[in-house]
């Protein structure tokens, strides 16, 4: 919907941020031409940089020759893939961004933030039925709980004009007033192309990701409460006593009143897990020394706010 925007291109899923900024100490001082290389390698020759259309000796030297700085380098991506549709804003998506909000911004201090919200039990059903899922049932729990935590501090956390959520049974419904909506706060103007982002679909959407099929059909409502088949009863009742109240506080309603029964009891490690674990790792860390580390600024360079001199 986004990338129908004539002024805005919205990528296919890439995977070479988040794992470039994890390894951003063994690039070493980019204001060295070799070490901008050896990142820009490193992005190249990611799974799924090929999806973006772009050449890898190209997007090497503009990364080599722009500024010196990690956010720089991959804002330089974006803006070429952008650049192939003549457009003049550009972005990024993958779900994963959800829980490393800090590390975007710290990245993209500009960055306006918009969260698609889903009902978990249709999350972990689609989930399940991907190619790359993993091994254990709980796994799938554990993304849109941590997630829906993570939507819940952002919300909190970040004023209007970074943080925009919708719903995605709402998007799909109604696409226009949400679109407009989301447009608004993107301080654009809504273009009706958005409505029917069908159109572009084999462009944002490549087709051999053969789980987003109904990505490249005209919105539908067809996977709103698709749970009610795609998960069994056990399933249902994992996620569901996982969930707990997470669900209700976003619009979503549990299918039955979580029992207080022995069948609970057995999953009390499952919900401590999501529930409990981020809270007692806060507590181990208040008795850890706090090592002071001095890092050479990451944020991007490219943009007018960026350059604003805020602090990377």
């Amino acid at each position: 919907m986004l990338h129908a925007h004539p002024r805005i291109a919205l990528p296919p899923e890439t995977r070479f941020l988040l794992a470039a900024y994890q390894k951003r100490a063994e690039f070493g001082d980019l204001t060295e031409a070799a070490n901008r290389d050896e990142l820009a390698r490193f992005i190249v020759t990611s799974s799924q940089f090929e999806d973006l259309g772009l050449d890898p000796e190209q997007t090497t030297e503009a990364i080599v020759a722009g500024p010196p700085t990690l956010g720089s380098a991959f804002g330089i991506v974006f803006r070429m893939y952008s650049e192939r549709f003549g457009k003049p804003r550009w972005g990024d998506k993958r779900p994963l961004y959800l829980r490393h909000l800090p590390t975007i911004l710290r990245l993209f201090p500009d960055a306006q933030i918009i969260n698609i919200m889903r009902d978990g039990r249709d999350c972990v059903a689609s989930l399940k039925e991907t190619p790359w899922k993993p091994s254990e049932f709980d796994t799938l729990i554990d993304y849109w709980a941590k997630s829906a935590d993570a939507s819940l501090m952002a919300a909190r956390r970040y004023p209007k004009d970074v943080w925009f959520q919708v719903r995605y049974e709402d998007l799909v419904a109604d696409p226009e007033p949400h679109l407009r909506r989301m447009c608004d706060f993107l301080e654009e103007d809504y273009d009706p192309a958005m409505s029917t982002p069908n159109k572009l679909a084999s462009v944002a959407v490549p087709e051999y990701k053969t789980w987003h099929t109904l990505t490249h059909q005209a919105p539908t409502t067809e996977r709103i409460e698709s749970w009610r088949t795609r998960l069994t009863d056990e399933e249902l009742r994992k996620c569901e006593a996982a969930f707990g109240e997470q669900l209700a506080k976003f619009g979503y309603q549990p299918s039955i009143p979580v029992p207080r029964s022995a069948q609970m009891r057995s999953d009390a490690k499952l919900i401590a897990r999501h529930r409990l674990g981020p809270a007692k790792q806060a507590a181990r860390n208040l008795f850890k020394p706090t090592p002071v580390v001095t890092e050479p600024p990451v944020a991007a360079l490219l943009t007018k706010g960026q350059l604003k001199g805020i602090s990377a």
